[in-house]
């Protein structure tokens, strides 16, 4: 199991629109050097062998403080109008804020909660439900503590 976070313009990630093109996301890791556009994420697999995903929009994060092998890379990929990263940590996380403000988007998780500067998801306010007007306006004469 994981979880999935997503650099969205979306009201929601999975929304139609607005999206991240892939252009945008290319031309932002074009001025991004610690990132690098490889169009392809691989890790080894226990048999030995090496596991291969191809896409046009699959990138890594080179400044990664853990991503000094390939099997502990941060990925990051567009899909669907929007920038994808699977279980990033804390570090990951507020990277992927410093992403989301140059692409004007914001960092989502998939149950709709969002993450803030430090990395770490952020507390929206309720929706505030109101008390229902009285039918009938009070009457005048009695007093407030005289309910009945």
């Amino acid at each position: 199991m994981g979880y999935v976070l997503h650099i969205t313009r979306k009201v929601n990630w999975f929304d139609a629109s607005p999206s991240i093109t892939l252009d945008d996301w290319l031309e932002y890791v074009d001025n991004d050097p610690e990132i690098q556009h490889d169009g392809f994420a691989e890790t080894p697999t226990a048999d030995r062998g090496v596991l291969r995903v191809e896409q046009a929009g699959i990138c890594v994060w080179k400044g990664y403080s853990r991503g000094e092998n390939r099997e502990n890379a941060a990925w990051l990929w567009w899909s669907g109008g929007n920038i994808v990263v699977k279980n990033p940590d804390q570090e990951i996380r507020r990277k992927m804020w410093l992403i989301a403000q140059s692409l004007e988007a914001k960092v989502q998780r998939e149950e709709g909660e969002h993450y803030g500067r430090d990395g770490e998801s952020m507390v929206m306010p309720a929706k505030a439900i109101l008390a229902p007007e009285p039918s009938m306006p009070p009457d005048p004469k009695r007093p407030w503590w005289k309910f009945w």
